[in-house]
């Protein structure tokens, strides 16, 4: 887990940095062109998916390397307890047996019992002091093995969880790659199989319906996202998207807002959304942009 945290930590910050040296060069070079929100990539740096892929697999080889690790040591306390153990009952049953060996000749040599008595009473002993034993050990094993099952649980997890986070991030690529919104609809839709309401990816998935005009839908995708999370910052600006081209410019303004105000980063984006076309010739919209520009 310290290792998955580091990773995720990485990732935030290449992110991070990247979105700083954006800005760098926005300030220094010409005003190019903005793209929209579904046209700017996810992740396009083959070094940072290389990195992931690459922190993913030692992660893999890790969990492996500790249920070995982790099999090979309890072995080897089940046969150091099964070894004291008989070690212990060997002791205890020699002793026993001296003991009782000096007995019986007293007794013996007194007249109280026959040697066939002794013999009987001997090993009923004997008998009863292997089974204690033997019980208290079996209870002690079956503690370990109830402990050994528990851990295996966890690594099966952990590795399946490994599993699907690489099958998603590859998806996330494909994603990416799609040409077209039905393609990348069709991509977000397996994601959401192998993880339901996943958030991130049915808000790309109203980013991809707003690109078929399918604004309804759209609609209805940014409302399921923002009942789970109600400051999602881009699901609210989809959903004002969504409503301007709708023709409710009040709901549009009011979620545009609120989008700004969660995640600054929207105010340029807003300003050269063509979904706003709509909104343009409301004063109203003129002074949000003012107003988040200060």
């Amino acid at each position: 887990m310290p290792r998955l945290l580091c990773l995720l930590i990485a990732i935030i910050s290449l992110a991070t940095t990247l979105t700083v040296q954006g800005a760098n060069e926005a300030e220094i070079d010409p005003p190019q062109p903005a793209l929209t929100h579904a046209q700017q990539p996810i992740l396009d740096k083959p070094l940072v998916e290389r990195y992931i892929l690459d922190e993913l697999k030692a992660l893999r080889m890790e969990q492996q390397d500790l249920e070995r690790r982790l099999t090979i040591e309890i072995t080897d306390r089940e046969l150091a307890v099964a070894d004291k153990s008989l070690n212990y009952a060997n002791v205890t049953v020699t002793y026993f047996f001296y003991i009782i060996a000096g007995v019986a000749s007293l007794i013996a040599f007194i007249g109280w019992q026959s040697l066939r008595e002794i013999k009987t009473n001997t090993a009923k002993l004997a008998a009863e002091q292997l089974q204690s034993i033997t019980e208290q050990y079996e209870e002690k094993f079956k503690i370990l093995e109830q402990d050994l099952k528990r851990k295996s649980r966890i690594i099966t997890k952990n590795n399946r969880e490994i599993e699907i986070i690489n099958e998603i991030h590859t998806l996330w690529l494909h994603a990416q790659s799609a040409q077209t919104p039905e393609q990348k609809i069709a991509v977000y839709n397996e994601i959401l199989t192998i993880r339901p309401g996943d958030l991130e990816a049915m808000t790309y998935k109203a980013d991809a319906a707003m690109e078929m005009r399918e604004f309804n839908w759209a609609l209805s995708l940014c409302n399921r996202v923002l009942e789970v999370d109600g400051s999602n910052a881009h699901a609210l600006y989809q959903r004002a998207c969504a409503f301007a081209c709708l023709g409710q410019e009040e709901q549009a303004l009011s979620d545009l807002e609120q989008a700004i105000e969660n995640s600054v980063s929207f105010k340029e984006v807003a300003a050269n959304e063509d979904d706003f076309t709509n909104l343009r010739s409301n004063p109203k919209f003129d002074i949000l942009i003012a107003t988040s520009d200060s």
